[in-house]
């Protein structure tokens, strides 16, 4: 049996953004695969501890005998085993381009959106929204080179970019609703906020985008696990 035709299952959790990523890729290369959720706030699992028992966090991809963990390396395994229907260019320069984005992403940006709802006091908050539109605005130059006036950072289908930044549009848009902010909108950023609607009316997406309310009640119920957990 060829390596492609294994079977293929996602150790995962539905309000991950991480846990997306693959999820939309496999749906990409049309592959067939099994969900299995992790309810992490009661426990983890024995087969995700057994899968990934180095970080024991999800997501994990499990390929036939073959178990392979953190999000975007899944990704590039599932473009180098399922080769059609590229995610990552081909291009030298523009795969450099591309995963240079995708570390400024998980790196700094995506902490900075996490930091709004976390923030202690005016300042922090302010701060931390001030950071966040700042990475939406070079985004939106870094989008305008990427796409190539086309409609994706993978200019005419959705590519590795594009994955990496719209797995964070829910949870970009439950700290919008959350805020009383327009993080993404027509004058800062007119071609992203354009962006994010193909992208979450993509086939390969739209089954897997939470919708924002949903969601905003699972960053509530999260937000209260947490204060009820003693410190000390």
């Amino acid at each position: 049996m060829a390596k492609s035709d294994a079977e293929v299952k996602v150790l995962g959790t539905w309000a991950s953004p991480f846990v997306m990523r693959v999820r939309i890729a496999l749906n990409i290369k049309s592959v067939a695969y099994e969900f299995l959720q992790e309810r992490l706030w009661e426990g983890k699992s024995e087969l995700l501890l057994k899968s990934n028992p180095v970080h024991r966090k999800v997501p994990v991809l499990i390929h036939g005998d073959d178990t392979i963990c953190e999000s975007l390396i899944i990704v590039q395994y599932i473009d180098e085993v399922w080769p059609s229907a590229p995610i990552l260019p081909s291009d030298p320069h523009e795969r450099a381009t591309t995963r240079f984005w995708a570390a400024y992403l998980d790196d700094k940006w995506f902490p900075s959106l996490r930091a709004i709802g976390m923030a202690e006091g005016e300042d922090a908050r302010k701060a931390a929204i001030g950071q966040v539109e700042e990475g939406l605005m070079l985004l939106e130059e870094a989008f305008g080179k990427c796409s190539q006036g086309q409609a994706f950072f993978g200019k005419d289908q959705i590519g590795y970019l594009d994955i990496t930044f719209g797995c964070f549009l829910g949870w970009l848009r439950v700290t919008e609703k959350m805020s009383g902010i327009k993080l993404l909108n027509e004058i800062n950023t007119p071609a992203l906020l354009k962006w994010a609607n193909r992208f979450c009316n993509d086939a390969a997406v739209k089954d897997v985008m939470p919708e924002t309310e949903k969601l905003a009640e699972f960053a509530k119920m999260l937000r209260g696990r947490v204060r009820a957990t003693p410190t000390s």
